[in-house]
């Protein structure tokens, strides 16, 4: 692959090397350092004249950090006279903040996509973002991943003759049938009612799951109080098994080990979107860098991207090893 440039934040190294093991690419160096006054600099260290720039960074905490780290980034891109710049964003964080649901609050999921662009990102690549209207918040083209793919190959090893795939909430219920007919298992959800970041409340679920084993699907785990709160319904619907699947495992506050340590959780399964610091014998996760890579490379190259979700689900991802 000619004529192409990927950089990778200090947000998540890891992922950005592995995406470019599977393009064959050298990952180019970036070299921060931080003023006596607080202030950050980045230099992208490899020539980016006319080239296709892809800069790496999941926005991860320390969010705020990270963002003014990529900020930096494009606009170092943009002066180096890059043909191009995409920002590969595995993890959007301030997607969550997606309308004005209250007095006199900001909806900073279109003020940092403004920002993205204003710096000077042509494009953005993202997984999973945690509503559909976040794609309209950039005013640049976005491509918009998912790894419902990843899970289900994953989750199709099992036995699913027993099986249905439960949403927490009516607002990943779209996910959620999507993954289900990827295994062709039945789909339920949970009626949940948010009271504060970390109080929510299910007063029901949609759906016949007594005697089932459950697989919950939900975009991201943070703090974990909605998934613990469906696992105290789903206890009462004596289903036989529950297993977690999430797309961004961010585990804050010790989530992991607060779902994990439920007897009748048997396994949790994320994608490695964000680093993961916690660790858990119950804990999987699964690559999305194959994913990622190949539609970068579709990207430079200007093939469709959207092919990628039309491919029989059997097929592997083009030039790429299988995630898991």
């Amino acid at each position: 692959m000619r004529e192409i440039a990927v950089f990778g934040g200090s947000a998540h190294p890891e992922l950005a090397a592995e995406i470019c093991d599977h393009l064959e690419v050298p990952l180019r160096p970036v070299r921060v350092k931080r003023f006596a006054n607080d202030c950050i600099e980045v230099q992208l260290q490899a020539n980016c004249r006319e080239r296709d720039v892809f800069l790496i960074q999941p926005l991860v905490a320390p969010v705020q950090e990270n963002l003014v780290e990529l900020l930096l980034m494009l606009d170092a891109a943009r002066g180096a006279s890059a043909a191009r710049t995409t920002v590969v964003m595995p993890h959007y964080a301030y997607a969550r903040s997606d309308k004005k649901d209250a007095p006199r609050i900001s909806i900073g999921g279109r003020l940092v996509a403004d920002l993205l662009v204003a710096a000077g990102a042509s494009r953005v690549l993202a997984m999973t973002l945690h509503s559909p209207q976040v794609h309209g918040f950039f005013s640049v083209p976005v491509d918009h991943l998912h790894a419902l793919r990843e899970l289900a190959g994953y989750f199709r090893r099992y036995d699913l003759s027993n099986t249905i795939v439960v949403s927490p909430d009516l607002g990943n219920a779209k996910e959620a049938s999507h993954f289900a007919r990827l295994l062709g298992v039945p789909v339920a959800a949970g009626a949940k009612q948010r009271f504060t970041d970390d109080r929510v409340e299910i007063t029901s679920i949609i759906g016949d799951v007594s005697g089932r084993d459950v697989i919950v699907l939900d975009d991201e785990i943070a703090k974990g109080s909605t998934v613990i709160e469906l696992l105290s319904k789903l206890r009462e619907r004596d289903v036989r098994s529950i297993r977690v699947a999430c797309t961004h495992g961010l585990f804050a506050a010790g989530a992991l080990g607060r779902i994990g340590g439920h007897a009748d959780v048997t396994e949790i399964v994320c994608t490695n979107t964000v680093p993961i610091a916690e660790r858990s014998d119950k804990l999987t996760v699964l690559s999305v860098a194959p994913a990622l890579a190949e539609a970068m490379r579709r990207i430079h190259n200007g093939e469709s991207v959207s092919a990628l979700f039309d491919a029989p689900f059997d097929a592997p991802i083009a030039g790429t090893a299988a995630a898991g």
